[in-house]
């Protein structure tokens, strides 16, 4: 499951991928975890494999290289096991810590309180996309790769995907698109806005660490996250996610290793001793950008439908409760009458995690005085376990 198909592998060309077939019941454009964990749902809810297409202008190799953390909820656990596509290095969260530098107040959540082996999980990219990709193979699911869209033209019957160069365009009753690209990229959608900020990202390497445990610490500029996660059995090591200012950001990401360490410890502060070792860092810019409507025969879902700030990290789980109900209504008829159930039935969690993701980015990224209420709200959740317990519940299973 965790082998990468090598450069010889008819995957990899799009003529032969698809055995000269360009007609589909439903086409996946964006074969990330999303996209490729739908075709995985559809074809075990007894859709025929070939009779689903996934597009991607990468290929699987180079998917499968890609070095990114992500944050997987106890949620997406239960969604890929169903399909057989756990990553084959995942490492636990047991505990989450949350507080807002400079004030009184923190809140953790613990996994014991619910009976669960772990909270969620952080693996890589391309791990994720390495295991989906193994079992899209194993069950003969059609791979259009490299191929990239150039035009998606909806008629009454049917919708027509040009692909780029001499590929075939491709002609499926629904289309699905789970490409979403960077904030930055994107054309503008109902709901959008710039926070302002950009996230920069690295693997870290603490002296002290606290096995299992997350955090979400909360600074004037955004939210800094560093989640565990061990590479290769070394102790200590995190992912972080360090939301600033867009010039600072900057700053940051030129330091020197000594200096970016120094700042990074003086921001989260000396919870797990000293940060002794990073990776180069990257940066992107965050923002909001969501439209949850749908035509009659193309979806959007994941960070295609909706791209999120990364506090809590819900986009990909998100993405994933997209996927487990798209997959029920489409595998009941790939046709409008079922498409349109999918809007309705995925308004309610959509809405809620945006809106909370939003609010949270907005409000604790600030000098606001009302920053100690907030340090103190972080306390009553702490000691008041309903509250506790749905915060959990949120990051955990989304709204349900």
């Amino acid at each position: 499951m965790s082998t990468t198909p090598n450069s010889s592998d008819n995957h990899r060309s799009p003529a032969n991928a698809a055995s000269g077939r360009t007609d589909y019941d439903v086409a996946i454009c964006g074969a990330g975890p999303a996209g490729m964990a739908l075709a995985l749902l559809l074809y075990q809810r007894g859709m025929a494999a070939d009779r689903i297409a996934l597009i991607d202008a990468r290929s699987l190799a180079q998917a499968s290289d890609d070095p990114r953390s992500l944050a997987l909820a106890w949620g997406s656990r239960q969604i890929l096991d169903a399909i057989h596509a756990w990553p084959a290095v995942a490492t636990p969260i047991e505990q989450i810590h949350v507080s807002r530098r400079g004030q009184f107040g923190r809140s953790l959540i613990d996994r014991s309180e619910h009976d669960l082996p772990a909270l969620g999980y952080v693996t890589r990219y391309g791990d994720i996309v390495t295991a989906l990709g193994a079992a899209c193979l194993k069950a003969g699911i059609p791979m259009l790769r490299p191929a990239r869209v150039e035009n998606i033209d909806e008629q009454a019957d049917h919708v027509r995907v040009v692909l780029a160069g001499d590929v075939p365009a491709v002609r499926a009753a629904i289309v699905v698109q789970a490409e979403g690209g960077l904030f930055s990229d994107q054309a503008s959608r109902s709901q959008r806005r710039d926070y302002q900020q950009s996230a920069v990202i690295a693997q870290v390497r603490a002296d002290r660490p606290i096995a299992a445990r997350a955090y979400e610490r909360f600074t004037e500029q955004g939210p800094l996250a560093l989640l565990p996660q061990d590479q290769g059995g070394a102790a200590g090591e995190y992912s972080l996610v360090w939301c600033l200012r867009p010039d600072e950001a900057a700053r940051v990401q030129a330091l020197g290793d000594a200096s970016f360490l120094a700042e990074l410890g003086a921001a989260f502060g000396s919870r797990l001793g000293r940060f002794v070792h990073a990776t180069p860092r990257l940066a992107f810019p965050l923002g909001l950008n969501a439209d949850p409507r749908s035509t009659a025969r193309t979806v959007a879902i994941g960070n295609a439908a909706q791209t999120l700030h990364p506090v809590a990290g819900q986009g990909l789980n998100l993405g994933l409760r997209d996927v487990a109900v798209l997959a029920k209504v489409l595998a009941q008829g790939a046709d409008p009458a079922h498409l349109a159930q999918f809007t309705v039935l995925r308004e309610q969690d959509r809405q809620t995690t945006v809106r909370i993701t939003d609010t949270m980015a907005r409000i604790f990224a600030s000098t606001s005085p009302l920053q100690s209420l907030l340090g103190l709200s972080l306390t009553a959740i702490d000691l008041v376990p309903p509250a506790r317990n749905m915060l959990a519940e949120l990051l955990m299973y989304g709204r349900r």
